[in-house]
Protein backbone atom coordinates (compact mmCIF):
# COMPACT_ATOMS: atom_id res chain seq x y z
CA UNK A 1 0.00 0.00 0.00
CA UNK A 2 1.33 3.58 -0.88
CA UNK A 3 0.79 5.76 2.19
CA UNK A 4 -1.40 9.20 1.48
CA UNK A 5 1.18 11.96 0.50
CA UNK A 6 -0.06 13.78 3.83
CA UNK A 7 1.38 11.24 6.06
CA UNK A 8 4.81 11.50 3.99
CA UNK A 9 7.49 13.66 5.00
CA UNK A 10 8.43 16.42 2.99
CA UNK A 11 11.73 14.90 1.95
CA UNK A 12 12.86 13.79 -1.44
CA UNK A 13 15.15 10.29 -0.95
CA UNK A 14 17.98 10.36 -2.97
CA UNK A 15 19.10 6.82 -3.17
CA UNK A 16 22.47 6.83 -4.30
CA UNK A 17 23.14 4.06 -6.48
CA UNK A 18 27.01 3.81 -7.21
CA UNK A 19 27.39 1.52 -9.66
CA UNK A 20 29.87 -1.50 -9.89
CA UNK A 21 31.88 -2.18 -6.40
CA UNK A 22 35.27 -3.04 -6.60
CA UNK A 23 34.81 -5.92 -4.13
CA UNK A 24 31.48 -7.40 -5.55
CA UNK A 25 32.82 -6.99 -9.00
CA UNK A 26 29.55 -6.33 -10.24
CA UNK A 27 26.62 -3.73 -9.37
CA UNK A 28 25.89 -4.47 -6.11
CA UNK A 29 22.72 -2.76 -6.11
CA UNK A 30 21.34 -5.11 -8.64
CA UNK A 31 21.68 -8.06 -6.60
CA UNK A 32 18.54 -10.04 -4.92
CA UNK A 33 18.10 -9.80 -1.47
CA UNK A 34 14.91 -11.74 -0.14
CA UNK A 35 13.79 -11.90 -3.93
CA UNK A 36 14.44 -8.29 -4.48
CA UNK A 37 17.26 -6.32 -5.81
CA UNK A 38 18.90 -4.12 -2.95
CA UNK A 39 18.30 -1.18 -4.81
CA UNK A 40 14.50 -1.83 -5.11
CA UNK A 41 14.07 -2.44 -1.58
CA UNK A 42 15.60 1.03 -0.39
CA UNK A 43 13.28 2.65 -2.74
CA UNK A 44 10.32 0.80 -2.16
CA UNK A 45 11.63 1.73 2.12
CA UNK A 46 12.11 5.51 1.72
CA UNK A 47 8.96 5.60 -0.80
CA UNK A 48 6.55 4.78 2.68
CA UNK A 49 8.02 7.86 4.55
CA UNK A 50 9.29 10.74 1.79
CA UNK A 51 6.83 12.89 -0.12
CA UNK A 52 9.55 12.07 -3.55
CA UNK A 53 11.91 9.67 -4.25
CA UNK A 54 14.77 9.66 -6.72
CA UNK A 55 17.42 7.30 -7.51
CA UNK A 56 21.15 8.95 -8.80
CA UNK A 57 23.29 7.09 -10.72
CA UNK A 58 26.18 7.04 -13.36
CA UNK A 59 24.66 3.98 -15.08
CA UNK A 60 21.03 4.25 -16.17
CA UNK A 61 20.51 2.28 -18.81
CA UNK A 62 21.36 -0.48 -15.94
CA UNK A 63 18.02 0.18 -14.03
CA UNK A 64 15.45 0.40 -17.42
CA UNK A 65 14.34 -3.09 -16.28
CA UNK A 66 14.53 -3.72 -12.47
CA UNK A 67 10.81 -2.51 -11.73
CA UNK A 68 11.57 0.42 -10.51
CA UNK A 69 8.13 2.77 -10.17
CA UNK A 70 7.01 5.23 -12.88
CA UNK A 71 6.79 7.68 -10.79
CA UNK A 72 10.50 7.33 -9.39
CA UNK A 73 12.83 8.97 -11.87
CA UNK A 74 16.61 8.17 -12.34
CA UNK A 75 18.85 11.24 -12.53
CA UNK A 76 22.33 11.06 -13.87
CA UNK A 77 24.86 12.52 -11.68
CA UNK A 78 26.26 16.35 -12.58
CA UNK A 79 29.78 15.17 -13.09
CA UNK A 80 29.91 11.61 -13.34
CA UNK A 81 31.89 9.23 -11.02
CA UNK A 82 32.44 11.62 -8.29
CA UNK A 83 31.44 8.80 -5.55
CA UNK A 84 28.15 9.83 -3.20
CA UNK A 85 29.18 13.59 -2.65
CA UNK A 86 28.79 13.68 -6.42
CA UNK A 87 25.58 12.41 -6.05
CA UNK A 88 24.23 14.33 -3.20
CA UNK A 89 24.90 17.44 -5.74
CA UNK A 90 22.70 16.47 -8.19
CA UNK A 91 20.09 15.45 -5.58
CA UNK A 92 20.41 18.32 -3.86
CA UNK A 93 19.90 20.33 -7.27
CA UNK A 94 17.35 18.57 -8.47
CA UNK A 95 14.98 17.24 -5.38
CA UNK A 96 11.72 19.27 -5.45
CA UNK A 97 11.92 19.60 -1.54
CA UNK A 98 14.20 21.31 0.58
CA UNK A 99 15.25 18.48 2.84
CA UNK A 100 17.01 15.15 0.99
CA UNK A 101 17.59 12.17 2.46
CA UNK A 102 20.41 10.43 1.05
CA UNK A 103 20.66 6.99 1.33
CA UNK A 104 23.01 4.34 0.17
CA UNK A 105 21.38 2.19 -1.76
CA UNK A 106 22.80 -0.65 -0.38
CA UNK A 107 20.95 -1.23 2.97
CA UNK A 108 18.61 -3.96 2.73
CA UNK A 109 17.17 -4.03 6.16
CA UNK A 110 16.44 0.01 6.17
CA UNK A 111 13.37 0.84 8.73
CA UNK A 112 11.56 4.16 7.57
CA UNK A 113 10.81 5.21 11.11
CA UNK A 114 14.64 5.81 11.49
CA UNK A 115 13.96 8.60 8.50
CA UNK A 116 11.19 9.89 10.81
CA UNK A 117 13.56 9.65 14.01
CA UNK A 118 16.21 12.09 11.81
CA UNK A 119 13.58 14.18 11.25
CA UNK A 120 12.59 15.01 14.12
CA UNK A 121 15.98 16.48 15.11
CA UNK A 122 16.47 18.97 12.28
CA UNK A 123 15.82 21.88 14.73
CA UNK A 124 18.59 24.90 13.59
CA UNK A 125 20.28 22.15 11.53
CA UNK A 126 21.72 21.70 8.38
CA UNK A 127 22.65 18.23 8.14
CA UNK A 128 21.15 15.60 10.46
CA UNK A 129 23.25 12.48 10.82
CA UNK A 130 23.59 8.87 12.79
CA UNK A 131 26.82 8.72 14.69
CA UNK A 132 27.90 5.32 16.16
CA UNK A 133 31.53 4.75 17.56
CA UNK A 134 32.18 4.33 14.63
CA UNK A 135 31.71 7.58 13.24
CA UNK A 136 28.98 9.42 11.30
CA UNK A 137 26.45 7.86 8.83
CA UNK A 138 26.92 10.26 5.76
CA UNK A 139 24.98 7.55 3.74
CA UNK A 140 21.67 7.69 6.02
CA UNK A 141 21.22 11.46 6.90
CA UNK A 142 19.64 14.44 6.34
CA UNK A 143 20.44 17.47 3.89
CA UNK A 144 19.15 20.61 3.93
CA UNK A 145 19.16 22.13 0.08
CA UNK A 146 21.46 25.25 1.98
CA UNK A 147 24.56 22.49 1.58
CA UNK A 148 24.62 22.60 -2.09
CA UNK A 149 27.53 25.57 -2.13
CA UNK A 150 29.40 23.98 0.25
CA UNK A 151 29.20 20.49 -1.37
CA UNK A 152 29.95 22.12 -4.75
CA UNK A 153 33.00 23.65 -3.44
CA UNK A 154 34.50 20.60 -1.76
CA UNK A 155 33.62 18.66 -5.10
CA UNK A 156 35.61 21.23 -6.77
CA UNK A 157 38.33 20.71 -4.16
CA UNK A 158 38.82 17.15 -5.15
CA UNK A 159 37.54 15.93 -1.93
CA UNK A 160 34.80 13.41 -2.46
CA UNK A 161 33.79 12.29 1.07
CA UNK A 162 30.48 13.85 2.12
CA UNK A 163 32.00 14.24 5.86
CA UNK A 164 34.32 16.46 4.16
CA UNK A 165 31.50 19.23 3.98
CA UNK A 166 30.41 19.06 7.46
CA UNK A 167 32.89 21.28 8.98
CA UNK A 168 31.01 24.43 7.26
CA UNK A 169 27.46 23.55 8.35
CA UNK A 170 25.33 23.32 11.60
CA UNK A 171 25.09 19.56 11.95
CA UNK A 172 22.84 17.42 14.37
CA UNK A 173 24.36 13.97 15.23
CA UNK A 174 21.82 11.68 16.79
CA UNK A 175 23.66 9.35 18.93
CA UNK A 176 22.69 5.42 17.48
CA UNK A 177 20.60 4.91 20.68
CA UNK A 178 18.55 7.15 19.95
CA UNK A 179 17.22 5.03 16.87
CA UNK A 180 16.88 2.49 18.97
CA UNK A 181 13.33 3.34 19.49
CA UNK A 182 12.89 2.66 15.98
CA UNK A 183 14.78 0.38 15.21
CA UNK A 184 15.94 -2.08 18.30
CA UNK A 185 17.95 -4.24 16.08
CA UNK A 186 19.85 -1.07 14.86
CA UNK A 187 19.13 -3.69 11.42
CA UNK A 188 18.91 -0.15 8.86
CA UNK A 189 23.12 0.76 9.29
CA UNK A 190 23.98 -2.61 7.78
CA UNK A 191 25.35 -2.70 4.39
CA UNK A 192 26.22 -4.71 1.67
CA UNK A 193 30.07 -4.24 0.98
CA UNK A 194 31.36 -7.63 0.19
CA UNK A 195 30.82 -11.16 -0.86
CA UNK A 196 30.18 -12.00 3.14
CA UNK A 197 27.85 -9.44 3.42
CA UNK A 198 25.59 -10.77 0.68
CA UNK A 199 25.29 -13.74 1.91
CA UNK A 200 24.57 -12.78 5.54
CA UNK A 201 21.74 -10.79 4.09
CA UNK A 202 20.31 -13.64 2.51
CA UNK A 203 20.79 -16.20 4.74
CA UNK A 204 20.05 -13.81 8.32
CA UNK A 205 16.60 -11.91 7.45
CA UNK A 206 16.38 -9.75 10.56
CA UNK A 207 13.15 -10.24 12.21
CA UNK A 208 13.20 -6.05 13.02
CA UNK A 209 13.65 -6.13 9.09
CA UNK A 210 10.45 -8.01 8.37
CA UNK A 211 7.46 -5.54 6.32
CA UNK A 212 4.35 -5.41 8.07
CA UNK A 213 1.73 -7.23 6.08
CA UNK A 214 -0.64 -4.22 4.91
CA UNK A 215 -3.87 -4.67 2.92
CA UNK A 216 -4.35 -4.00 -0.86
CA UNK A 217 -6.39 -0.87 -1.10
CA UNK A 218 -8.73 -1.08 -4.17
CA UNK A 219 -10.04 2.08 -5.82
CA UNK A 220 -13.59 2.05 -8.02
CA UNK A 221 -12.90 4.45 -10.88
CA UNK A 222 -15.16 7.15 -10.09
CA UNK A 223 -16.21 9.43 -12.71
CA UNK A 224 -13.34 11.80 -11.99
CA UNK A 225 -10.82 9.43 -12.34
CA UNK A 226 -12.89 7.58 -15.56
CA UNK A 227 -12.56 11.12 -16.82
CA UNK A 228 -8.77 10.85 -16.70
CA UNK A 229 -8.06 8.03 -18.27
CA UNK A 230 -6.52 7.88 -21.77
CA UNK A 231 -8.74 7.54 -24.44
CA UNK A 232 -8.12 5.38 -27.78
CA UNK A 233 -10.00 4.52 -30.76
CA UNK A 234 -10.00 2.59 -34.01
CA UNK A 235 -8.98 5.11 -36.62
CA UNK A 236 -9.12 3.88 -40.14
CA UNK A 237 -6.61 5.49 -43.14
CA UNK A 238 -7.91 5.85 -46.49
CA UNK A 239 -5.70 7.36 -49.15
CA UNK A 240 -7.18 8.03 -52.88
CA UNK A 241 -10.59 5.75 -52.08
CA UNK A 242 -8.12 2.81 -50.60
CA UNK A 243 -8.48 1.55 -47.18
CA UNK A 244 -4.71 1.39 -46.16
CA UNK A 245 -4.30 0.76 -42.46
CA UNK A 246 -6.57 0.94 -39.13
CA UNK A 247 -4.94 1.87 -36.11
CA UNK A 248 -5.74 2.14 -32.50
CA UNK A 249 -4.90 5.99 -31.55
CA UNK A 250 -6.15 8.60 -29.67
CA UNK A 251 -9.19 10.47 -31.35
CA UNK A 252 -7.49 13.87 -31.81
CA UNK A 253 -5.43 15.14 -34.41
CA UNK A 254 -6.96 12.77 -36.56
CA UNK A 255 -5.86 14.56 -40.05
CA UNK A 256 -2.41 14.88 -38.85
CA UNK A 257 -2.21 11.47 -37.60
CA UNK A 258 -2.87 10.02 -41.21
CA UNK A 259 -0.11 11.93 -42.80
CA UNK A 260 2.34 11.31 -40.56
CA UNK A 261 1.52 7.63 -40.64
CA UNK A 262 1.77 7.83 -44.61
CA UNK A 263 5.03 9.79 -44.81
CA UNK A 264 6.58 7.46 -42.38
CA UNK A 265 5.63 4.66 -44.67
CA UNK A 266 6.84 6.69 -47.56
CA UNK A 267 3.33 6.58 -49.07
CA UNK A 268 3.22 10.39 -49.24
CA UNK A 269 6.48 12.63 -50.31
CA UNK A 270 5.33 15.44 -52.31
CA UNK A 271 3.82 17.79 -50.86
CA UNK A 272 2.54 19.80 -53.70
CA UNK A 273 1.04 16.54 -54.73
CA UNK A 274 -1.57 16.88 -51.82
CA UNK A 275 -5.22 17.76 -52.38
CA UNK A 276 -7.12 17.32 -49.07
CA UNK A 277 -7.18 15.58 -45.86
CA UNK A 278 -10.74 15.10 -44.69
CA UNK A 279 -11.21 13.55 -41.04
CA UNK A 280 -14.36 11.99 -39.48
CA UNK A 281 -13.54 11.93 -36.10
CA UNK A 282 -17.44 10.81 -34.50
CA UNK A 283 -16.83 7.39 -36.84
CA UNK A 284 -12.55 7.36 -37.16
CA UNK A 285 -12.18 7.67 -40.59
CA UNK A 286 -9.25 10.16 -42.36
CA UNK A 287 -9.43 10.26 -46.00
CA UNK A 288 -6.28 11.68 -47.98
CA UNK A 289 -6.38 12.78 -51.30
CA UNK A 290 -3.45 13.32 -53.47
CA UNK A 291 -1.55 13.11 -57.23
CA UNK A 292 0.67 10.05 -55.35
CA UNK A 293 -0.53 6.76 -56.19
CA UNK A 294 -1.10 3.91 -53.76
CA UNK A 295 1.10 0.98 -54.28
CA UNK A 296 -0.44 -1.87 -55.98
CA UNK A 297 -0.11 -4.44 -52.97
CA UNK A 298 -2.13 -2.21 -50.76
CA UNK A 299 -5.35 -1.70 -52.53
CA UNK A 300 -6.44 -5.15 -51.67
CA UNK A 301 -4.65 -5.63 -48.45
CA UNK A 302 -5.47 -3.78 -45.04
CA UNK A 303 -3.14 -3.06 -42.21
CA UNK A 304 -3.94 -3.96 -38.43
CA UNK A 305 -1.70 -1.74 -36.12
CA UNK A 306 -2.14 -1.90 -32.13
CA UNK A 307 -1.44 1.65 -30.70
CA UNK A 308 1.05 -0.08 -28.63
CA UNK A 309 4.78 0.51 -29.18
CA UNK A 310 5.93 -3.40 -30.92
CA UNK A 311 4.52 -2.22 -33.98
CA UNK A 312 5.17 1.06 -36.10
CA UNK A 313 6.76 0.68 -39.77
CA UNK A 314 4.75 -1.53 -40.65
CA UNK A 315 5.79 -1.62 -44.80
CA UNK A 316 9.00 -1.36 -43.96
CA UNK A 317 12.28 -3.87 -42.98
CA UNK A 318 15.15 -3.13 -41.17
CA UNK A 319 17.06 -3.43 -44.72
CA UNK A 320 15.11 -0.66 -46.44
CA UNK A 321 16.03 1.53 -43.07
CA UNK A 322 19.42 1.08 -43.88
CA UNK A 323 19.37 2.15 -47.50
CA UNK A 324 17.80 5.53 -46.46
CA UNK A 325 19.57 8.78 -47.36
CA UNK A 326 21.73 10.08 -44.57
CA UNK A 327 20.94 13.00 -42.52
CA UNK A 328 23.48 15.75 -42.76
CA UNK A 329 25.66 16.77 -40.50
CA UNK A 330 26.31 20.44 -39.12
CA UNK A 331 23.68 21.02 -36.35
CA UNK A 332 24.25 21.50 -32.78
CA UNK A 333 22.38 21.84 -29.70
CA UNK A 334 23.50 22.59 -26.11
CA UNK A 335 22.47 20.04 -23.79
CA UNK A 336 21.08 23.29 -21.35
CA UNK A 337 18.69 23.91 -24.26
CA UNK A 338 17.97 20.17 -24.96
CA UNK A 339 16.52 20.43 -21.10
CA UNK A 340 14.69 23.41 -21.35
CA UNK A 341 12.59 22.06 -24.44
CA UNK A 342 12.20 18.98 -22.86
CA UNK A 343 10.38 20.51 -19.88
CA UNK A 344 8.62 22.88 -21.95
CA UNK A 345 7.16 19.99 -23.73
CA UNK A 346 6.00 18.06 -20.78
CA UNK A 347 4.77 21.78 -19.47
CA UNK A 348 2.63 21.84 -22.85
CA UNK A 349 1.19 18.00 -22.76
CA UNK A 350 -1.70 18.16 -21.10
CA UNK A 351 -3.04 15.17 -21.83
CA UNK A 352 0.37 13.20 -20.56
CA UNK A 353 0.65 15.08 -17.49
CA UNK A 354 -2.84 15.06 -16.66
CA UNK A 355 -3.77 11.06 -16.86
CA UNK A 356 -0.28 9.77 -16.85
CA UNK A 357 -1.02 6.38 -19.47
CA UNK A 358 -0.36 9.13 -22.65
CA UNK A 359 2.97 9.80 -24.49
CA UNK A 360 4.19 13.26 -25.74
CA UNK A 361 6.00 14.22 -28.73
CA UNK A 362 7.49 17.72 -29.34
CA UNK A 363 9.26 19.33 -32.29
CA UNK A 364 12.11 21.75 -31.46
CA UNK A 365 14.29 24.76 -33.09
CA UNK A 366 15.95 27.45 -31.79
CA UNK A 367 15.41 26.62 -28.18
CA UNK A 368 11.89 26.74 -28.86
CA UNK A 369 9.31 24.55 -28.67
CA UNK A 370 7.12 25.04 -32.54
CA UNK A 371 5.07 22.22 -31.76
CA UNK A 372 3.51 19.49 -29.40
CA UNK A 373 1.45 16.26 -29.97
CA UNK A 374 0.02 13.37 -27.62
CA UNK A 375 -1.38 9.75 -28.17
CA UNK A 376 -1.82 6.86 -26.23
CA UNK A 377 0.83 5.55 -28.86
CA UNK A 378 4.42 7.13 -29.28
CA UNK A 379 4.51 6.05 -32.56
CA UNK A 380 0.93 7.57 -33.25
CA UNK A 381 2.38 10.69 -31.47
CA UNK A 382 5.34 11.61 -34.09
CA UNK A 383 3.15 10.44 -36.87
CA UNK A 384 0.65 13.34 -35.68
CA UNK A 385 3.78 15.43 -34.98
CA UNK A 386 5.48 14.85 -38.15
CA UNK A 387 2.36 15.02 -39.97
CA UNK A 388 1.74 18.51 -38.78
CA UNK A 389 4.96 19.83 -40.11
CA UNK A 390 4.33 18.38 -43.24
CA UNK A 391 1.15 19.74 -44.00
CA UNK A 392 2.36 23.02 -42.60
CA UNK A 393 5.83 23.03 -44.32
CA UNK A 394 7.67 23.40 -41.08
CA UNK A 395 11.23 22.26 -42.40
CA UNK A 396 12.43 19.20 -39.83
CA UNK A 397 16.00 18.52 -41.01
CA UNK A 398 17.04 21.55 -38.46
CA UNK A 399 14.67 20.54 -35.60
CA UNK A 400 14.86 18.34 -32.91
CA UNK A 401 12.06 15.51 -31.93
CA UNK A 402 11.37 15.11 -27.93
CA UNK A 403 9.56 12.46 -26.98
CA UNK A 404 8.63 10.88 -23.61
CA UNK A 405 8.61 7.43 -25.12
CA UNK A 406 11.43 5.07 -25.63
CA UNK A 407 12.94 5.31 -29.16
CA UNK A 408 13.05 1.79 -30.87
CA UNK A 409 14.55 1.16 -34.59
CA UNK A 410 10.85 2.42 -35.96
CA UNK A 411 11.00 5.83 -34.25
CA UNK A 412 14.63 6.50 -35.73
CA UNK A 413 13.64 5.43 -39.08
CA UNK A 414 10.69 7.51 -38.76
CA UNK A 415 13.39 10.45 -38.11
CA UNK A 416 15.29 9.49 -40.94
CA UNK A 417 12.63 9.76 -43.28
CA UNK A 418 11.46 13.07 -42.03
CA UNK A 419 15.21 14.40 -42.19
CA UNK A 420 15.37 14.94 -38.51
CA UNK A 421 19.05 15.13 -37.17
CA UNK A 422 18.35 14.35 -32.94
CA UNK A 423 15.99 12.88 -31.27
CA UNK A 424 15.89 12.93 -27.10
CA UNK A 425 13.63 11.39 -25.19
CA UNK A 426 13.28 10.88 -21.26
CA UNK A 427 13.44 7.00 -21.31
CA UNK A 428 15.46 4.47 -23.27
CA UNK A 429 17.14 3.99 -26.63
CA UNK A 430 17.31 0.52 -28.09
CA UNK A 431 20.20 -1.32 -29.07
CA UNK A 432 19.18 -1.80 -33.04
CA UNK A 433 17.62 1.71 -32.79
CA UNK A 434 21.11 2.91 -31.99
CA UNK A 435 22.70 0.94 -35.09
CA UNK A 436 20.14 2.35 -36.99
CA UNK A 437 20.95 5.88 -35.72
CA UNK A 438 24.87 5.36 -35.72
CA UNK A 439 24.47 4.07 -39.55
CA UNK A 440 22.13 6.87 -40.97
CA UNK A 441 23.63 9.87 -39.48
CA UNK A 442 20.87 10.43 -36.42
CA UNK A 443 21.75 11.95 -32.67
CA UNK A 444 20.06 9.81 -30.51
CA UNK A 445 19.44 10.71 -26.81
CA UNK A 446 18.10 9.13 -24.03
CA UNK A 447 17.35 9.51 -20.08
CA UNK A 448 17.11 13.06 -21.03
CA UNK A 449 16.10 14.20 -17.71
CA UNK A 450 16.80 14.99 -13.97
CA UNK A 451 20.05 17.27 -15.32
CA UNK A 452 21.33 14.29 -17.58
CA UNK A 453 21.79 13.13 -21.21
CA UNK A 454 22.77 9.95 -22.68
CA UNK A 455 24.00 10.03 -25.94
CA UNK A 456 23.96 6.61 -27.85
CA UNK A 457 24.84 8.03 -31.29
CA UNK A 458 26.81 11.05 -33.24
CA UNK A 459 27.47 12.54 -30.05
CA UNK A 460 29.19 15.62 -31.62
CA UNK A 461 25.90 17.69 -31.98
CA UNK A 462 25.07 17.57 -28.86
CA UNK A 463 27.78 20.12 -26.73
CA UNK A 464 27.88 21.62 -23.30
CA UNK A 465 28.20 25.68 -24.73
CA UNK A 466 25.74 27.07 -26.77
CA UNK A 467 27.20 26.41 -30.18
CA UNK A 468 28.98 29.20 -32.52
CA UNK A 469 26.63 27.83 -36.06
CA UNK A 470 24.01 25.76 -36.65
CA UNK A 471 22.84 26.36 -33.22
CA UNK A 472 19.13 24.77 -32.61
Amino acid sequence: MTPDLDTRLPVTAAVLAGGRSMRMGVDKTLLAVDGESLLARVVEVVGQVCAHTVVVTNRPEALVDIGLPADVPVLVDEVAYQGPLGGLVTALKEAPDEWILAVAADMPWLQAEVVRTLWAAREGAQVVVPVTDKGTEPLLALYHRDCLPVARKVLDSGRRRLVAMFSDLRVVEVPVEQLRGADPGLVSLFNVNTPEDLMEARENVPADAKPAVRPVVVHAADERRAGRMPSERPITIHMNGVEVATTQASPTDLEELAVGFLLAEGLLSDRSALKSVDADNKRGLVYVETGESVPDELVYKTRYITSGCGKGVTFSSVGHARDLEHVAPGLHVDADTLHHMMREMSARADAYRDTGGMHACALGRGGEVLLVREDVGRHNAVDKLLGRAWLDRIATADAVVLTTGRISYEMAVKAAKARVPIVASRSAVTDLAAEIGEELGITLAGYCRGGGIVLYTHAERVVSQPAEEGQV
